[in-house]
């Protein structure tokens, strides 16, 4: 059995294996979620909210932006608070200050320590107890937490309306006067607000942990990290060394026997490629992609913006025409829209190059998908806008307007189209590698990986619509991250590392044999964490202790390619001197090289920072997560994206001169805009928070006395010089590639002879 057949029936066991288990904690997670009571009810028998007032709260809280606009479990927008974190500090500081009251104080603080901690202890019975009974779907609360429930409610109607006494909060949460004009929805939220805290301060049945992990922290019910967080945040750095060190085994055995020594070819082995029609129409979807770019930018700006000038910028009131809410709605959806865009158009551009065949109609079905890809950014942007506005009306809103799921907040429709639109996409991909995928092809295994990452792309977008209307919470993020984290961080990355060596092995810098070999080897390194990897973004997302554990261990793994990423930036760089005429694909390879560094820092050093449980107890929804997602985001999957953009400009406009200023004016403002808000803003902003979650309650920590300081001002203007010097990056690969249409220089191919003449003067 050759080696190549091995790592295809290892890599087919093990993706059996993984979503075998992924699938079974899906059950487990079903099973024990915290569930949704038919009613809450007072000791005395006053009904406080209703299953239908719960499920209405949560309507219009995806109307309004969802998580765009704070966050629930600590999944979302870092402005506003945690509202389920809020909500509970707010209760819990209700009762103690009515206790307070009835022994004579002015509130909790007046008492003295002792007392403090007698009424400290007397809370924690009284918020940790579960009081659900299963057989009538009833929790029944104390009357003290019902005077309190009543309180808290009251303060999220007037900050959720347009109280002029909560302006001042309204402008440090980048809240829009009239957020939810109606009276009646405003009551509502705060049931399901109330429920999301009631699931994060109560014990599961049987246990002595809450439902959600005892996350977040809060000491004044003794919400503190459970023993399990500390066990396998330490068996996950157990199983990242084990990781490294069998890598680094492997690689030292295999170091220099990877590849025989093999003669590089004298000229451009892809002078030669026809350029088809339909490859062609490709490069309207570049044009698209940078568009989308630019807008993201802009957004961005804004939304940061929003932090420290709340509702009005530069004198005018733009909250009012473009809410916090949708303007970060537009800028998160659009980083995953344009990327999307790069794998599309390169899927499209390098499936005839590599077979060589143009089906019938390729091109028209190219045209016709690009014409559905501007509908549905259109048409989802303009469904969230009615949507934010309150305008659009809760029976449309799931379907056209906003599902306020971070990363998944189009509409149901939109959502279907795109669905539709990938599967397409598929089609026309498939056809036209259909030829390279026949018995005895060159390059098969390759094209194979390539051909599944395609299908893998195409058809597990489908996790989006796992979900309905009224899907249970945990439920719905464990297919949401199916979406993010399988989609995007998953087969996106396989597509690519295909794609890579196709073009290393088309370029005749690599061995087929040696490509194939190595890309289903990563394939396999990556999958074997990446799988079940997803569940560590679901540690206290309602979820049982068994996804904690599962999710630390093989989240732990996934960083473990990441440590020898250095020796795949040392190879490509290698390959990209191999040959004088290599110089034309220079700044492709250099975008590679940005990967590698990248992948290294922001998915690696910042992305295990955050993974272990213990870590990501306190640091979920503060400003260390945003240093791993712009710094994995775009400097990983960003960075890729534009390099196989330009490889493919290459290939359209082969006769052309490269304006190579611009593009180094491009590579070097993106690394460098990039490494200045991560280091001047998001890691010392995102450390401070840790401070105080750690030392005062992770409420503490998101709230407007803290957000609001001096410091984190000045923190978040510092994002000014990386953002600008990023944005310069983006305006020269605009100019750049309007260039090549619009004031084309041309400088002619050089000739087979003539490069065979260049590089024989090289090798002497």
């Amino acid at each position: 059995m050759t080696n190549t057949k091995k790592l295809w029936i290892s890599l087919a066991i093990l993706l059996v294996a993984s979503f075998s288990v992924l699938l079974l904690m899906g059950r487990e997670i079903y099973q024990k979620a915290p569930p949704m009571p038919e009613q809450v009810v007072s000791t005395s028998g006053e009904t406080i909210y209703t299953r239908a007032d719960m499920e209405l709260g949560r309507r219009v809280w995806q109307s309004m932006g969802g998580m765009q606009l704070g966050s629930i479990w600590g999944h979302g927008g870092y402005v506003a608070p945690d509202w389920s974190a809020d909500w509970l500090h707010r209760e819990i500081m209700a009762v103690l200050n009515a206790w307070a009251a009835e022994e004579g104080a002015e509130n909790y603080a007046a008492l003295s320590p002792e007392r403090q901690a007698a009424l400290k202890g007397r809370l924690e019975g009284l918020f940790r107890t579960n009081t659900y009974d299963p057989a009538t779907g009833t929790i029944t609360l104390a009357e003290e937490r019902a005077r309190a429930i009543e309180k808290v409610s009251g303060h999220y109607e007037q900050l959720f309306g347009n109280d002029p006494a909560f302006e001042p909060l309204r402008e440090a949460y980048a809240m829009k006067d009239d957020t939810v004009p109606d009276a009646d929805h405003r009551k509502a939220l705060g049931a399901f607000f109330w429920w999301t805290a009631w699931a994060a301060g109560t014990e599961r049945p049987g246990d002595t942990i809450t439902y959600t992990n005892n996350w977040p922290s809060e000491p004044l019910i003794e919400n503190r990290p459970p023993a399990s967080s500390f066990v396998w945040s330490a068996f996950s750095v157990l199983f990242l060394l084990a990781g490294i060190g069998l890598l680094g085994w492997h690689y030292a055995v295999s170091h220099g026997r990877e590849e025989e020594p093999h003669d590089l070819p004298p000229f451009d082995p892809m002078r030669g490629t026809v350029v088809t029609p339909s490859m062609s129409a490709t490069a309207k979807y570049f044009w698209v992609l940078l568009a989308l770019f630019l807008v993201q930018i802009l957004l961005g700006a804004i939304t940061a913006h929003y932090q420290v000038e709340g509702q009005v910028q530069y004198g005018f009131e733009l909250a009012n025409v473009l809410p916090y809410s949708l303007s970060r709605t537009w800028h998160t959806q659009l980083a995953v829209l344009w990327i999307a865009t790069a794998w599309l158009g390169t899927g499209l551009y390098i499936a005839p190059a590599i077979s060589g065949y143009e089906p019938p109609y390729q091109r028209l079905g190219v045209n016709f998908l690009w014409i559905c890809l501007i509908i549905i950014v259109v048409g989802s942007f303009a469904g969230q806008w009615f949507a934010v506005m309150q305008t659009l009306g809760l029976e449309n809103n799931f379907w056209f307007g906003h599902q306020g799921w971070e990363y998944a907040d189009m509409g149901r429709f939109w959502q279907i189209f795109l669905f539709i639109g990938l599967v397409l996409w598929l089609v026309l991909v498939g056809r036209a590698l259909w030829p390279a995928l026949r018995p005895g092809a060159p390059g098969r295994s390759i094209t194979g990986l390539l051909f599944l990452s395609t299908v893998a792309i195409g058809l597990f977008f489908g996790a989006a619509l796992a979900w309905g209307e009224n899907t249970h919470i945990s439920m719905v993020e464990y297919w949401r991250w199916w979406l993010v984290h399988l989609w995007v961080e998953g087969f996106f990355e396989v597509f690519a590392t295909a794609v890579i060596a196709f073009l290393f092995t088309r370029l005749g810098l690599l061995k087929l044999q040696t490509a194939t070999v190595a890309v289903l080897f990563a394939t396999i390194i990556f999958m074997a964490g990446g799988v079940l990897g997803t569940l560590h973004h679901l540690y206290f997302a309602g979820t049982p202790t068994v996804v904690l554990a599962l999710g630390a261990s093989f989240s732990a793994l996934e960083v473990v390619p990441l440590a020898y990423i250095g020796f795949e930036a040392y190879h490509t760089f290698r390959l990209s001197k191999a040959t004088p005429w290599m110089e034309r694909y220079r700044w492709p390879i250099m975008f590679f090289l940005a990967v590698s560094f990248w992948n290294l820092v922001g998915a690696g050093l910042f992305g295990f920072l955050i993974n272990p449980p213990l870590s990501l107890y306190y640091m979920q929804g503060l400003n260390l997560t945003p240093l791993h997602g712009h710094t994995a985001l775009f400097g990983v999957y960003g960075m890729l994206g534009i390099g196989l953009v330009l490889f493919c400009l290459r290939g359209l406009k082969p006769e052309l001169a490269w304006n190579e200023g611009l593009l180094k004016v491009s590579f070097w403002s993106f690394n460098v805009g990039l490494a200045m808000m991560a280091l001047f803003t998001l890691l010392p902003l995102g450390t401070m928070q840790l401070i105080e979650a750690i030392n005062n309650g992770y409420w503490s920590a998101r709230s407007a006395e803290f957000m609001q300081q001096p410091i984190v001002d000045l923190l978040v203007w510092m994002r000014v010089p990386g953002d600008t010097i990023f944005s310069i990056g983006a305006l020269a690969l605009v100019v750049f590639v309007i260039g090549l249409w619009v004031r084309p220089r041309y400088q002619g191919v050089p000739t087979e002879e003539e490069e065979r003449a260049a590089t024989t003067k090289a090798r002497a």
